[in-house]
């Protein structure tokens, strides 16, 4: 005897496995893309780091004077808040608790 046939149901599943198998393939080749297309943008941060900080150095030596009288300006205010910090917080007329 042959095989029965099949009902509405079973065609239904079966076409819907189809479609799942089929959907699988498609991730399968947008993955592939997906990471193609990272990699060529990982590439091109890269090449945009290495631009950028060559405009960097060049913008510092460029400005040497200035640049130095800023990192002393930074030296100088991040040793100020350190020393506002430290009053503040170890002063001995500070109570526990209130």
């Amino acid at each position: 005897m042959g095989r029965p046939p099949e009902g509405q149901a079973e065609r239904m599943f079966k076409q819907f496995g189809k479609k799942i198998d089929q959907l699988l393939k498609d991730l399968d080749q947008a993955t592939d893309k997906a990471k193609e297309d990272y990699a060529d943008r990982f590439e091109e941060l890269k090449r945009n780091k290495e631009s950028l900080k060559k405009e960097f150095g060049e913008f510092r030596e460029k400005n040497k004077g200035r640049w130095d009288e800023l990192d002393k300006g930074f030296e100088k205010a991040g040793r100020e808040i350190k020393d506002a910090f430290s009053k503040a917080f170890s002063s001995k007329d500070t109570k526990k608790g209130a």
